[in-house]
């Protein structure tokens, strides 16, 4: 199949300043709540980039964990790739994908870390077996095979319930610049509304699609 045959025709409603939420917290909660309705699979769901300290890029699909006036939180090891990239080079943008609903949210801004206690209290929330896989995982580092990785859980696993989060696992916020809501329109003319942020205020703005 040839990539550029694949053509889909978007149908979304018009999606102007006037349907926008007073903030971009506002906004991107009825939309989150459109998607959580319309049983769009995981979506929370957010593909995150990032950047080493000299600039070369690297993304993936992470799980939105929080969100708040502060901004859109997740958690992951800081010794992976994406937590010492964030944490070297604290700059990141985000993008939730809502194809069922011709959507997307794009979010850029800083990073910044979680408190230990807003760790702490995932951390505990979380399924004891999800605790054991991030207390066992050296996470984007090489290791010699599966049955490695599976030898490490179990001896974790032997813990029992009580984990505990290990201090290299924590939260990473996105603190937004900008937060842009994408509605598909006919013939590729979409709707893209985007607040951002200018000085202590926010600022709405059509971009051109």
């Amino acid at each position: 199949m040839d990539p550029a045959a694949l053509r889909r025709q978007y149908e979304g409603p018009p999606f102007d300043v006037g349907d926008l939420a007073p903030t971009w917290l506002e906004q991107f909660q009825r939309w989150l709540d459109d998607a959580v309705a319309a049983t769009v699979p995981e979506p929370n769901a957010m593909v995150v980039a990032t950047a080493d300290p000299s600039g070369a890029p690297s993304a993936r699909t992470v799980l939105l964990r929080g969100v708040d006036e502060r901004g859109f939180a997740f958690y992951t090891n800081l010794e992976s790739r994406k937590g010492l990239q964030a944490l070297a080079n604290p700059r990141a943008s985000a993008v939730f994908t809502w194809l069922g609903l011709q959507r997307q949210v794009v979010v850029t801004g800083a990073v910044e870390r979680v408190s230990d206690e807003e760790a702490d209290v995932y951390w505990a929330s979380r399924p004891v077996a999800s605790r054991i896989s991030a207390a066992a995982s050296p996470q984007s580092q090489v290791v010699p095979s599966r049955e490695a990785l599976d030898e490490t859980w179990a001896k974790v696993a032997e813990q029992g319930d009580d984990v505990a989060r290990p201090p290299h696992w924590s939260g990473l916020r996105i603190v937004p610049e900008t937060v842009e809501f994408w509605q598909g329109r006919r013939d590729r003319f979409h709707d893209r509304l985007r607040f951002r942020r200018q000085g202590e205020d926010w600022v709405v703005e059509r971009l051109a699609p």
